[in-house]
């Protein structure tokens, strides 16, 4: 029986995955996939995105939505009975494409397609990791080497682990192909700087490409044949190190919340104030969905880092909800102690009070 070819597309949170899947999508030269869609949150954004791609090979039935948890912490429970699922109309599909949350870790979600279940069935073509150059570039990943030193100077018993740089190099080391994407936002010279990064985290050699808007041929990221799953325990992550397995990973260092206001006043004044909001509370991806006031057609919103873009995507479909509701992602403790700051921050930027102030 001929195994159905599986692509694990991973990266940090708003490196550009979705993105190059509804590329991918719009381009996949006749092939039937399906798509497996995994959120940190239980506000499904990037699967509504994907579910609008607008090809006959994107078929709604044959996208899968997991939101609130990462699927590398749920295989048995939702990762599993998911491709089981999947499995049953197998004679339709040429491929399948995972998207996993910006947080989770490739390698035990990777090991679970050798469960006898799926492994019979489905086997792992590659797993690409997107890579945010411009987020790279800034040293969003990296500790203050100085900084980190004083501290430890001062109280020996703190602890310096970095959550964020961790989960970067765990993902790139699980990967068969590292796409830097967001090429367009950095120099030459910082491109080939994080190129040397991303080579020497990755600790071997692998293909590596760059791309701009996720534009990449379906053929450069399909067909890799890579059979991940035999190799992946060679790629352990630093959970794995560091507990050899006695541990169940979490991502306790990471928080979401939904916050769900009012439609916008001014989508221009709500933009430019949530990059303040982003930057005062170090709000690591924020993305969503908003009603404007005297407009048919929703506004999607996406943030990351200090960047944010919003555009109409669609119109409202009859007796759809016009509201906005964003997701916010950070680190557990920014989110855990300003929650009320940031719910309060958001209701105020949609309100009318903001639309006097702009003009």
């Amino acid at each position: 029986m001929r195994k159905i070819p599986a692509t694990v597309v991973t990266g940090f949170l708003g490196a550009g995955k979705t993105t190059l899947i509804r590329n991918l999508l719009q381009n996949a030269e006749g092939r039937r996939i399906a798509l497996v869609i995994n959120e940190f949150g239980d506000l499904g954004v990037d699967g509504d995105i994907l579910k609008g791609c607008g090809v006959e090979t994107c078929r709604e039935e044959d996208v899968v939505e997991l939101t609130n948890g990462c699927i590398c912490c749920t295989v048995a429970d939702d990762f599993i009975p998911t491709m089981e699922k999947l499995l049953e109309h197998a004679d339709r599909l040429d491929h399948i494409v995972i998207e996993t949350s910006g947080l989770a870790l490739p390698q035990p979600l990777v090991a679970a397609f050798n469960w006898p279940e799926v492994k019979a069935r489905v086997t792992v073509d590659g797993v690409v990791t997107v890579i945010d150059a411009a987020a790279v570039a800034a040293g969003r990943f990296a500790d203050d080497e100085a900084k980190v030193q004083a501290q430890r100077e001062a109280d020996e018993s703190l602890d310096h682990d970095n959550p964020l740089e961790e989960l970067f190099e765990d993902q790139i080391r699980a990967a068969d192909l590292l796409v830097l994407s967001k090429a367009d936002l950095v120099s030459d010279e910082e491109l080939a700087r994080v190129r040397e990064e991303v080579t020497l985290v990755a600790g071997r050699k692998l293909a590596l490409v760059t791309a701009s808007q996720g534009k990449l041929p379906a053929d450069v990221l399909l067909g890799l044949a890579s059979g991940t799953e035999d190799h992946i325990h060679e790629r352990r992550s630093h959970h794995e190190i560091e507990h050899e397995g006695g541990v169940a990973h979490d991502h306790d260092d990471f928080e979401s919340i939904v916050v769900e206001t009012r439609p916008l006043a001014s989508p221009d004044r709500f933009v430019d104030g949530l990059k303040g909001l982003i930057a005062a509370h170090d709000i690591l991806r924020l993305k969503g969905f908003a009603a404007v006031e005297g407009k048919a057609a929703r506004l999607l919103v996406q943030a990351v880092g200090g960047r944010v873009e919003a555009y109409y995507d669609r119109p409202f479909a009859p007796g759809e909800a016009r509201a906005t509701r964003l997701v916010v992602i950070g680190l557990h403790d920014a989110i855990e102690e300003n929650e009320g700051a940031i719910r309060a921050a958001i209701a105020a930027l949609a309100s009318t009070e903001a639309q006097a102030a702009a003009e």
